[in-house]
């Protein structure tokens, strides 16, 4: 099973963007990973944010195929705890799925063609967090699922 990571926009802030590659590197010695990075949409180009949301909902299909698990990052997805996110990971390689997408999109969420194409919303807490720092909690969390299924001592 492969892991695309799409994420909307650059990391900007470094003391993000090390520790996401770093992350990474750590979940590739468990799945093959790949990360796209659509390009940032300026919200003063566009003249409502369902226009700006349409955009960036184009620029993130061009990645997906039509096989592929996608699921989006989305304040109203489902919670899971750590392990009973890596045992969504294993029931999704039990299942044969050959990709998964994780998606976290803009600082205005989705547009409804996403929420059409999604298999699974997915919220990482109840709180809010930046959409940059979402990358980092999302990799690390996978990082754990990983650890946790070979029963590895990262997650005690």
């Amino acid at each position: 099973m492969k892991i695309l990571l799409i994420f909307t926009g650059k990391t900007s802030e470094k003391y993000l963007h090390d520790p996401v590659n770093d992350y990474l590197e750590r979940i590739r010695s468990y799945f093959p990973v790949e990360l796209k990075v659509t390009r940032e949409l300026r919200a003063h180009n566009f003249s409502d944010r369902e226009t700006l949301k349409k955009a960036e909902a184009d620029e993130i299909l061009k990645n997906i195929e039509t096989s592929d698990y996608v699921i989006l990052l989305d304040e109203k997805g489902q919670t899971l705890s750590s392990v009973e996110f890596a045992r969504f990971i294993q029931g999704q390689q039990n299942k044969n799925v050959r990709k998964i997408v994780f998606v976290v999109g803009g600082a205005f969420g989705f547009a409804d063609e996403m929420y059409q194409r999604a298999n699974m919303l997915l919220s990482l807490s109840k709180m809010t967090f930046t959409h940059q720092m979402v990358r980092l909690i999302l990799v690390e969390q996978l990082y754990r699922a990983c650890t946790i299924l070979r029963g590895e001592p990262y997650h005690h």
